[in-house]
């Protein structure tokens, strides 16, 4: 299995999109995800590390897998909704669905250095 830097999400693109194209919806995705925060820590939960994979097929539909710091997070119905609303407003993306995992549990470990920084990991 590939080692991927601890807060980068597997990106899984379509084949039939353009190169140019597959680039600036990947990171319309990543800029859209850092808007979304989690409540209980001072940082975008890409940089957390709470998303595990985005999948943008070749009709640009996009499928993301997330997880959440503890199971019994109090936001864990709402958060989803909340990714979907921000990744669905990436123009050229279609449909946007995302679902929540927990395997593999979510750890500190996955957080990018700017997320420690911002809360004082150090």
């Amino acid at each position: 299995m590939e080692e991927i830097e601890p807060n980068v999400p597997a990106m899984e693109p379509g084949s039939n999109l353009a190169p140019e194209e597959l680039e600036r919806l990947t990171q319309d995705i990543i800029a859209a995800l850092k808007t979304v925060y989690d409540p209980e820590i001072p940082s975008d939960i890409y940089e957390i590390g709470l998303i595990y994979r985005v999948d943008i097929d070749d009709d640009r539909n996009v499928e993301v897998d997330m997880t959440l710091t503890a199971p019994g997070c109090p936001v864990a119905g709402e958060m989803p909704g909340w990714v979907e609303n921000a990744v669905s407003s990436v123009d050229g993306v279609g449909l946007v669905t995302v679902n929540m995992v927990f395997d593999p549990p979510w750890t500190p470990d996955r957080m990018s250095e700017e997320a420690k920084v911002a809360i004082n990991w150090y």
